[in-house]
C-alpha cells in the first residue's frame, strides 16, 4: 500500500505543476507576492537593528508586508475586523494592473534604501520588482486575474472581495 503521505506530496506538486503550465502570470505573480510577504516580514524586522536610516525603510517594508497579507489573501478582508477606509483602499487593488503599480512603488521605495546603505533590504525589492513584472506581463497579455487553485481556486479571489 502507498504511503499517504507521499501520495498527498505527489498530488500537492501536480496541481502546482499544472498552474504553472498555465503561463498566467497572475498565478506566478501570486506565488511570488507570498513570498514576498515572508521577505517583508523576515528582511524587515532583521534589519530593525541598523544604526542608519535603513530603520525607516525596515519598517516601511514591515507595513508592505503587512498590506501585503490582505493584498494577496482577500478572505482575511472578511474575517478581521478593519474599518471600511482599509478595506476599500484594499479591494483597489484587484486586478492586474493596479497590482503591478503598488508592487512597482513598494518596490521603488525599497531600491532607495540604497541610498542609505547596502543591505539585504535588496532580496526584497528585487522579489517586489519581479512580482511587479509578473502582474504588469498579465496585464499586457491582458490575462484576466486569476487566484492560484492550491491557494483557494480558480477565482476565489474576485468572489470574495
Amino acid at each position: 500500500m502507498p504511503d499517504l503521505q507521499a501520495m498527498l506530496a505527489r498530488s500537492y506538486f501536480n496541481k502546482l505543476g499544472e498552474e504553472f503550465k498555465t503561463r498566467n502570470f497572475s498565478i506566478y505573480a501570486q506565488w511570488l507576492g507570498l513570498l514576498d510577504i515572508i521577505l517583508c516580514f523576515a528582511l524587515g524586522i532583521s534589519n530593525l537593528f541598523h544604526t542608519t536610516l535603513v530603520i525607516i525603510m525596515s519598517a516601511l517594508a514591515l507595513v508592505f508586508g503587512f498590506l501585503l497579507i490582505f493584498i494577496e489573501i482577500p478572505f482575511l478582508l472578511r474575517i478581521c475586523p478593519l474599518s471600511e477606509n482599509f478595506t476599500t483602499f484594499v479591494r483597489r487593488f484587484g486586478d492586474n494592473r493596479m497590482r503591478c503599480v503598488v508592487y512597482l512603488v513598494m518596490a521603488g521605495v525599497e531600491w532607495a534604501s540604497l541610498a542609505f546603505q547596502a543591505t539585504s533590504l535588496i532580496v526584497v525589492a528585487l522579489f517586489l520588482t519581479l512580482t511587479g513584472f509578473c502582474y504588469g506581463f498579465a496585464a499586457v497579455k491582458r490575462q484576466e486575474f486569476t487566484s492560484s487553485k492550491m491557494l483557494g481556486g480558480g477565482g476565489v479571489a474576485q468572489m470574495i472581495v
